[in-house]
């Protein structure tokens, strides 16, 4: 269905947006519409119905039954009208077409995990090809999040302990953003992330470069590329910088002041228990907000990136 574009509104780019921009522009202009009949007649009974000299009696008709007809039908109307193109709006947004592209998406405090068929996997950026529907399986690993992506006006809440599900289909290529519409904690606004859609051609590809990612790199270069794909830069700064978490410039082989006042040296196993079990041993003068990686980074992952880590100190 064909719709107008206004620009208060987000390009539709999904089989489903136009259908829901049609039924809020119906709404907003009916609305529209009513308030100024409304506006209009309270201003016409105003002028006519002024005070213009003695007060005297009004008429005797104290009701119509015509005008009660009308302005109960017309509602009623609009309402039934509303349901049914809504319903329908529904029904067609949660009913998840047979042979759907099915990609599991974690959601965490302040990312978003993407795993896709072939073990292919992706951290804040979801690969998806255009034209082709795709259905979504999602959890939560903490609290509550809502995907939420504006351009193809799909948004479900993301909970823990359960599964939901929604679905879209891309119209066109490119890179749309989606955020996190429910507040999560302190950095729900920094959980931005986006989906980018590509030809069929193109997603191919992608998945077979990610299904064996790292192949042909040493640890070093695997772990820089880790580093950046899989959000640690959102919180790890590489040039001295404090952020929500500590830098990593300089820090591998130096002693560091743990938040119960003890101290230790930052070795190859102080790091792999930080990246599994972030609060076990908190650095001093941090909030303890780093979500495991357990299950999301498979041990050469980890590997590739204590080994970057450590090669900043050469550089």
């Amino acid at each position: 269905m064909d719709t107008v574009s206004f620009p208060w509104l987000p390009s539709a780019a999904s089989t489903t947006a136009a259908d829901v921009d049609a039924l809020f522009n119906f709404i907003l202009f009916a609305g529209l519409a009513f308030f100024l009949i409304v506006t209009a007649g309270v201003i016409a009974f105003v002028l006519r119905h002024r005070r213009r000299g003695k007060a005297g009696l009004t008429y005797g008709k104290d009701h119509s039954l015509a005008l009660e007809i009308t302005w109960t039908v017309i509602p009623v109307i609009l309402i039934v009208i509303v349901f049914v193109w809504g319903f329908k709006g529904y029904m067609r947004m949660n009913v998840v077409p047979h042979g759907a592209l099915e990609i599991k998406v974690t959601a965490q405090k302040w990312f978003w995990t993407f795993d896709h068929p072939d073990g292919a996997n992706a951290v804040n950026e979801l690969v998806v090809p255009v034209g082709k529907p795709v259905k979504l399986l999602m959890s939560s690993a903490d609290v509550i999040h809502s995907f939420f992506v504006p351009n193809f006006r799909v948004k479900m809440d993301v909970l823990p302990n359960r599964y939901t599900v929604t679905w879209f289909e891309a119209t066109a290529e490119g890179v749309y953003p989606l955020y996190c519409a429910e507040y999560c904690g302190k950095g729900h606004s920094e959980m931005l992330a986006a989906v980018r859609v590509v030809s069929d051609s193109s997603y191919q590809a992608w998945l077979n470069a990610n299904s064996v990612m790292g192949a042909g790199l040493t640890l070093e270069q695997y772990g820089a590329q880790l580093y950046t794909t899989k959000a640690c830069v959102t919180c790890h700064s590489l040039d001295g910088t404090a952020k929500d978490g500590p830098s990593f410039k300089g820090r591998f082989g130096t002693e560091i002041l743990l938040s119960d006042g003890s101290r230790l040296l930052m070795d190859e196993n102080y790091m792999r228990e930080s990246i599994l079990d972030p609060r076990a041993k908190m650095a001093n003068g941090f909030q303890p907000v780093m979500p495991t990686f357990q299950g999301i980074l498979k041990d050469r992952q980890i590997d590739a990136l204590i080994a970057y880590i450590k090669s900043l100190n050469q550089k």
